[in-house]
């Protein structure tokens, strides 16, 4: 047997965070943003501590926002509440 399922019509798709969220914070965006800015602290200071201190809080930054946060969205049922009350 098959473990394809077919396509969810009946609009009980699970919902995602990212579907309320504007483009510029979308997870492209903010894994593109943070690895700019490391990669910029590089290219232009060229000195290995003062990258290391920018891209520890960059990257403390880009974990919450790429992992807790969906995660804590997703467990405190505030996206199902959105999902129902989505006038689709």
């Amino acid at each position: 047997m098959s473990q394809e399922q077919a396509p969810n019509t009946s609009g009980n798709q699970p919902v995602s965070v990212w579907q309320h969220k504007p483009w510029w914070c979308q997870p492209w965006s903010i894994a593109l943003t943070g690895f700019t800015v490391i990669g910029g602290s590089w290219f232009w200071l060229r000195i290995i501590w003062l990258t290391v201190l920018v891209a520890v809080p960059v990257l403390v930054w880009m974990g919450f926002f790429l992992l807790v946060y969906p995660r804590l969205m997703a467990q405190s049922g505030i996206l199902s509440t959105y999902s129902q009350n989505d006038p689709k």
